[in-house]
């Protein structure tokens, strides 16, 4: 069976646009997801360049400094383009017009955009965001929205995007959003084997929409609750009720439940159907079996179950999601 291919480019050389002071986590995120070598794990390598408009001593968010040898250049390198962070005491500002120039032109050549926090300043200030939907930091939503009324503001969500534009909102969605471009890039399994690596949580907690789900266990004493939820992982279509998860982690269903959400911050049930999505989203992108094998597979007994949760959990259907994987005929 051939394997279904994305037709999204690779990101394999990555520009990080900074500005003084940088804040230190943002600027890292990019550097971490893309940076790292992964090859061993099957992971592609990327190359990082951190750049600035003025290259040299770079301030960052905490007292200290970097080197960025790469200036404006880098963005006419880039497949793909993170901006981590304006800073907060220049929102209201002009962005600069050279600044402008080099990410509309980035754009034009189909370089992926994409901003974290207070970075969807620069890309609104740059005329990108307008008509689209967008996020950033809910500390400066208010500030957004009335800079940027032309832009549709969702401070309810981790990141949002598509047609190669993105925003993630603050801090921690940064890795949301970088995960979900790998995925997007080079398919699920290598999304997942980054989120692995990172040790990523399955589910954030405050009810905000996050479609990156990684399949792994939150990193927990319990040993005995680690264990049981990779071997739920690993076996999405067994029976992974409440009571015979709790079995197999021998605790009463009742306190099973109650320590399941104090360690994932989610529900068993509603932590079950994100790892069977998962599962159903990498059978759609690496093999040609039918949708109702697929929902067999993944533990949803019927193609009109997992097309419900799919939907509502990847916000398209199983069939659409496939074809956006597939490579020319």
């Amino acid at each position: 069976m051939a394997p279904a291919r994305s037709r999204r480019p690779p990101l394999t050389r990555v520009a990080v646009l900074c500005f003084a002071p940088v804040p230190a986590f943002e600027m890292a995120v990019a550097v971490e997801v893309f940076a790292v070598d992964r090859t061993a794990q099957g992971v592609p390598r990327a190359e990082v360049r951190l750049c600035t408009p003025t290259p040299g001593r770079l301030g960052v968010v905490g007292g200290f400094d970097v080197v960025v040898d790469h200036g404006l250049e880098a963005l006419r390198w880039a497949d793909l383009v993170c901006v981590p962070g304006w800073p907060h005491h220049r929102l209201g500002e002009t962005i600069d017009p050279a600044i402008v120039r080099a990410l509309r032109a980035a754009r034009r050549r189909g370089a992926v955009l994409a901003s974290f926090c207070s970075g969807a300043f620069v890309l609104a200030g740059a005329g990108l965001l307008t008509g689209r939907r967008a996020t950033t930091h809910w500390m400066f939503a208010e500030t957004f929205a009335r800079l940027h009324p032309d832009v549709e503001l969702d401070v309810e969500t981790l990141y949002t995007g598509g047609d190669g534009i993105y925003t993630a909102a603050g801090t921690a969605s940064a890795i949301d959003l970088c995960l979900h471009l790998v995925r997007d890039a080079h398919g699920s399994d290598v999304a997942n084997a980054v989120a692995r690596r990172m040790v990523v949580p399955p589910h954030r907690t405050g009810g905000q929409a996050q479609f990156v789900q990684a399949p792994v266990p939150a990193m927990v004493d319990d040993d005995t609750l680690a264990r049981t939820l990779d071997w739920a992982v690993a076996h999405p279509a067994a029976d992974l009720g409440v009571a015979a998860l709790a079995a197999r982690a021998r605790l009463s269903p009742r306190t099973f439940a109650r320590r399941f959400v104090a360690v994932t911050g989610t529900t068993p049930l509603q932590w079950v159907l994100a790892q069977r999505v998962t599962h159903a989203r990498l059978l759609l992108e690496t093999t040609d079996i039918d949708v109702e094998r697929v929902a067999g597979l993944s533990g949803f007994g019927s193609a009109p179950a997992l097309r419900s949760h799919f939907r509502r959990f990847v916000g398209t259907s199983p069939a659409a999601y496939r074809q956006s994987f597939r490579g020319a005929a």
